[in-house]
């Protein structure tokens, strides 16, 4: 095991959260003394960019390392802490109405980072005054903004 402990907050933010999908959105991850990551895509949701950042956060610490995720997204934390996945994989990745599990690619990635690392998964309050949620939160937006800004080009 790797003796530091990553502490990391991430965020996810989306132009629309309450539509299907192909808006535009951001992601970012914070790691509490250390650097900061964000990025962004043109046609996606919410919950793909929570769980981007996630996996940009995990991609960034070695493999063997203690890694704490402070997320907001109940989707993102309750996969883990209620293990959803045990469920999915007895049924062949289907959820509990026989459906498909939507985001199954973002969550096998998230899934072999989580297996390689020691993570224990923090819920956290959103826009509750947290000073690194807000961080992620506003680096997020700041990601999703630069995209969907004139001079860029959505293709």
């Amino acid at each position: 095991m790797n003796n530091t402990e990553y502490h990391v907050y991430t965020d996810g933010a989306c132009s629309n959260n309450q539509a299907p999908g192909g808006q535009p959105g951001g992601w970012a991850c914070v790691f509490v003394d250390g650097p900061n990551f964000s990025g962004a895509d043109p046609a996606t949701t919410n919950n793909r960019m929570e769980m981007t950042a996630v996996i940009q956060a995990l991609g960034n610490t070695p493999k063997n390392s203690a890694v704490r995720i402070y997320s907001d997204s109940a989707y993102v934390i309750n996969a883990f802490t209620q293990n959803w996945f045990k469920g999915w994989e007895r049924r062949q990745w289907r959820n509990a109405k026989g459906q498909p599990v939507e985001n199954q690619d973002l969550w096998r990635q998230m899934l072999v980072l989580v297996t390689e690392r020691c993570v224990q998964w923090i819920k956290v309050k959103g826009h509750s005054g947290n000073r690194y949620n807000e961080m992620a939160d506003r680096l997020a937006v700041e990601a999703m903004r630069a995209l969907m800004a004139p001079n860029n080009k959505i293709e």
